[in-house]
C-alpha cells in the first residue's frame, strides 16, 4: 500500500518514543534492536479501513523514527514491523500483524479473538514454528494520537507515617451503588462523585489503591469459558487507562484524570496497582499484539538454550526483560507519565521481585531499582513492592532497598493464625511492631512494612471467618484454582448461618483482625468492603468474576453498619495517637534520660512477659510509652502511654491492668463493645484493676493522670 504522505515525510527525532503531536504533524519513534523496518498504518475514524501505510525513514540507536505531516489528534494508527521470523533465535517478526504502540495514550475498539491474531497457524503441525500470513488488523484495537496538554495537580502529599491504604476496584466499587447514576456505574466518572469519595475519606483512609487500570485484554482462556479478566492483571497498554472503565471509552484519559483530581480534592492520594512483570501476549503459543512483534528478543526473557521458549517466572507465560536497558526505559517512562500527566501519587508493583531480578537472581540494587531511586520524579512518590514471585529466590519480604515499602504477608498469616487459635503471642508480637525482624535494617522506617489481613487475592475478611475451604466452582476449574492455604475458620458452619452465637463470634473476629491491623506499627491496608462484611461466597480467587460475586453490594446489614462505625473509630484513634504509627521502630531499651521503658510486654497478671510465656500464652498486652518521642517535634497525643491487650483464647481472661507508678487507665476501645464508640472513653480504671477481657477480643487503653493530663511515668513498677 503506497501513501501520498510519504512525500512530506521528514526524519523526525528518536528522542521521545511513541507518537507525539507536534508542529502540525506527528513524530513516530519505535524501539527495535532486531527489526529491518517499521511501517505506520493509519486508519479511518471507525478503525475498520487502513488508509495509509508509511515506512519510517530513519533508524538511530535502535529507534525507527519519522515525522509525518498533516496528522491531527484523534488519528487512529498501528505498526507493522518487518524482520526475521526465526522463533528458535527468539525473533517473531510478522508484518501481517498490526501492533499496538507500547507508548499509546489511548485505544479505539476492542480485541476480538481470532486465529489471525497469532503469528503462527494455530492448527499447524509445527505450531509456533509456522508462519501466519492472515491480517490481524480487523481484530485489534487501534492506537490513538493524543494532543498532550500540560497538567498540574494539587496533591494531598500525605506522609508515609499517616498513610492508611484502601484497596479497591474501580468498576466493582460503584457497579451496584444506588447513589451513582446507573449510566455511569462502574466507571471513572461514577467513582468521581464527591459524596462517595467523602464517605471513603470519612473511614479514615488516606489513599485509594486501584487494582490495575492500565489497558488490559481478556485472555482467550477466559473468553472461551464466558469469563473475563476482572482484576486486570493482563496489561497490554502501559500508558493508557482502561477504556471499559470510562463512560465514554474514547475519553478514558480525561475521565481518569478527572477521577484523580476528585480524589485529591477529597484528601485522598491515588496509588495504582501496576503489572510490569509480564504482558498479555503469553508464551510462545500466545498472540502477537505488540511487544512480541516489535522485538521479541529484547522485550522478553527467553530460555538461553532454547530461545523459542519463554522464561516464565510470573506464572502467566512470559516475563518482561527488566535487565534490558530499553525495557527499563519503557517502564520508567510509563511510571513518570502516570505521575506527571495523570496525577497518581504512587504505585504497587505486582510480583516486584521480578523487576529486581538480574540474570543471577534477585538484587536489592538491581538496575530497575536503582533507576527508581535516582529518578527525580519516581523517587518522590510512594513505591510499594509485592515482594514475591514464582521464580528462583522469589520470596524477598523485607529485602527491598530503602525508599521502598513492601506488602508483608507474614503479618496477614500470623494475624489470621493468632485469632483462629493457631499462633501464640510470640509469633504475633513482632508483627505488632512493623516486623522489625524483616524491616529494621539499612535505616528503613516502620512505614516500609505494609500490613494487611486481606487483599484482592484470597478470602474477604468476612469469608475468612465464615469458610474453612475455598468455593471457586464458578471459576470453571472444578474449584481447584486459588490457594488452599487460607488460614480461615468457620466457627461451626460452612458459609452463612442464622446461628446468633456463631455470627457474634464472626463479627467480633472481624473487629479483632481490623483492630490488630490498625493498632499495629507500619502502614495498614484495608480492602474495600471489609469494613462492612463483604462476602464473595467463599470464592478466594475471583479474578475472573466480573459480576455480583466481586462487585460490592450496598444493601449493608445492621451488623455491617456497626462494623463500619467501628472501623471509623479505629482509624480515628490511630490518627489521634501518633505513637500507634511512629516512623522509628520501637525498642525495649530503657531511656535513662527520660526514665522511660519505651515498650513493655505484659502478662494477664500485670507483670512483664517472661521467655516461657511467649510459647504458650494467647492473652498478652503491649504497653508503649510515647514520651520517648520528645526529642522530635511533638503532635497531640504523641507522648501518650497506651496499652493494647489481645486475648486470642476463646474464653474470657481476667487481666490485671499494669501498675506504672501513678495515673489511671482510660478505656479507648473494646471489640466486645462495638457500639460504645466515644462513650467507652468514660470508663476509667485504677491500676491493678482486674478487667475481664472477653474471649477473642482486643482492648486499647490510655494512661491518664487524675487531673486528666499526661502522667510522668509509664514504665512498669
Amino acid at each position: 500500500m503506497s501513501s501520498s504522505r510519504q512525500k512530506g515525510l521528514q526524519e523526525g527525532s528518536p528522542n521521545r518514543l511513541g507518537a507525539m503531536f507536534e508542529n502540525d504533524g506527528v513524530n513516530f519513534a519505535v524501539f527495535s534492536a532486531h527489526a529491518k523496518s517499521v511501517e505506520v498504518c493509519l486508519f479511518d475514524d471507525d478503525g475498520k479501513r487502513e488508509t495509509d501505510r508509511i515506512k519510517l525513514p530513519e533508524y538511530t540507536d535502535h529507534v525507527f523514527h519519522g515525522w509525518v505531516p498533516d496528522l491531527k489528534p484523534g488519528q487512529l494508527y498501528g505498526y507493522r514491523v518487518h524482520g526475521p521470523y526465526e522463533p528458535d533465535e527468539g525473533h517473531r517478526f510478522n508484518p501481517n500483524k498490526l501492533l499496538f504502540d507500547p507508548y499509546a495514550r489511548a485505544f479505539h475498539g476492542d480485541l476480538t479473538w481470532d486465529p489471525a491474531l497469532f503469528g503462527y497457524v494455530l492448527d499447524h503441525t509445527d505450531k509456533d514454528l509456522s508462519f501466519n500470513s492472515e491480517d490481524s488488523a480487523p481484530f485489534v484495537p487501534k492506537s490513538i494520537i493524543i494532543d498532550p496538554t500540560p497538567q498540574h495537580f494539587e496533591r494531598p502529599q500525605t506522609s508515609w507515617t499517616d498513610t492508611v491504604i484502601y484497596e479497591m476496584h474501580v468498576k466493582g466499587y460503584t457497579k451496584l451503588h444506588p447513589q451513582v447514576p446507573e449510566k455511569i456505574r462502574g466507571t471513572y466518572a461514577g467513582l468521581s462523585d464527591p459524596t462517595l469519595l467523602k464517605n471513603i475519606r470519612d473511614l479514615g483512609v488516606t489513599a485509594v489503591e486501584f487494582l490495575p487500570v492500565q489497558s488490559f485484554v481478556n485472555s482467550k482462556f477466559l473468553a472461551d469459558k464466558g469469563l473475563s479478566n476482572y482484576w486486570g492483571y493482563n496489561t497490554i497498554g502501559f500508558f493508557s487507562p482502561e477504556s471499559h472503565y470510562a463512560s465514554e471509552p474514547d475519553n478514558a484519559a480525561q475521565e481518569f484524570r478527572a477521577l484523580v483530581r476528585a480524589c485529591h480534592e477529597a484528601g485522598l492520594e491515588v496509588i495504582l496497582d501496576v503489572v510490569y512483570n509480564h504482558t498479555a501476549e503469553g508464551n510462545e503459543l500466545g498472540p502477537t499484539l505488540s511487544f512480541r512483534g516489535l522485538d521479541n528478543a529484547s522485550y522478553y526473557r527467553l530460555m538461553p538454550e532454547s530461545k523459542r521458549h519463554y522464561i516464565n517466572e510470573t506464572g502467566t507465560g512470559n516475563t518482561f526483560s527488566l535487565t534490558h536497558l530499553n525495557c527499563i526505559r519503557f517502564v520508567a517512562d510509563s511510571l513518570r507519565y502516570w505521575v506527571e500527566e495523570m496525577g497518581v501519587d504512587g504505585f504497587r508493583f505486582d510480583l516486584a521481585t521480578i523487576l529486581a531480578r538480574e540474570d543471577d537472581g534477585f538484587h536489592k540494587d538491581s538496575s530497575f531499582l536503582r533507576v527508581c531511586q535516582q529518578d527525580p520524579i519516581l523517587s518522590h512518590v510512594k513505591l510499594i513492592a509485592e515482594p514475591w514471585d514464582v521464580g528462583p529466590g522469589g520470596y524477598q519480604v523485607g529485602n527491598f532497598p530503602p525508599g521502598w515499602a513492601e506488602w508483608n504477608d507474614v503479618f496477614r498469616d500470623t494475624t489470621r493464625d493468632f485469632w483462629r487459635g493457631e499462633a501464640k503471642s510470640g509469633a504475633l508480637a513482632p508483627r505488632l511492631l512493623a516486623s522489625p525482624d524483616r524491616f529494621n535494617h539499612s535505616g528503613r522506617r516502620t512505614w516500609a512494612c505494609v500490613n494487611f489481613v486481606t487483599a484482592h487475592d484470597g478470602f474477604t475478611l468476612m469469608d475468612c471467618v465464615s469458610y474453612n475451604e475455598r468455593h471457586n466452582e464458578a471459576n470453571g476449574e472444578d474449584g481447584k484454582d486459588g490457594s488452599p492455604d487460607n488460614r480461615s475458620y468457620n466457627y461451626g458452619v460452612e458459609g452463612p448461618t442464622d446461628d446468633p452465637d456463631i455470627n457474634a463470634v464472626r463479627w467480633r473476629q472481624c473487629r479483632n483482625m481490623l483492630s490488630t491491623l490498625l493498632l499495629s506499627q507500619g502502614t495498614p491496608m484495608i480492602v474495600a468492603g471489609d469494613e462492612f462484611g463483604r462476602t464473595q461466597q467463599g470464592n478466594n480467587n475471583a479474578y475472573c468474576q466480573d459480576n455480583e460475586i466481586s462487585w460490592l453490594h450496598w444493601d449493608i446489614s445492621d451488623e455491617g453498619k456497626r462494623l463500619q462505625s467501628f472501623v471509623q473509630r479505629l482509624t480515628e484513634l490511630r490518627h489521634r495517637y501518633p505513637i500507634l504509627h511512629r516512623s522509628r521502630f520501637l525498642t525495649e531499651a530503657y531511656n535513662k534520660e527520660l526514665d522511660v521503658q519505651e515498650l513493655s510486654w505484659v502478662t494477664a497478671t500485670g507483670g512483664l512477659m517472661m521467655p516461657e510465656d511467649w510459647q504458650h500464652d494467647q492473652c498478652f498486652g503491649l504497653m508503649i510509652d510515647g514520651r520517648s518521642q520528645r526529642s522530635g517535634i511533638m503532635r497531640r497525643g504523641s507522648d501518650a502511654t497506651v496499652l493494647i491487650v489481645l486475648n486470642g483464647w476463646k474464653d474470657s481472661v481476667p487481666f490485671i491492668l499494669p501498675e506504672t507508678g501513678q495515673g489511671r487507665w482510660k478505656l479507648l476501645l473494646d471489640t466486645n463493645q462495638p457500639d460504645a464508640g466515644a462513650a467507652v472513653e468514660q470508663e476509667v480504671f485504677e491500676q491493678k484493676f482486674e478487667y475481664v477481657v472477653t474471649g477473642r477480643s482486643v482492648l486499647l487503653l490510655e494512661l491518664i493522670c487524675r487531673d486528666g493530663g499526661d502522667c510522668k511515668e509509664g514504665k512498669l513498677s
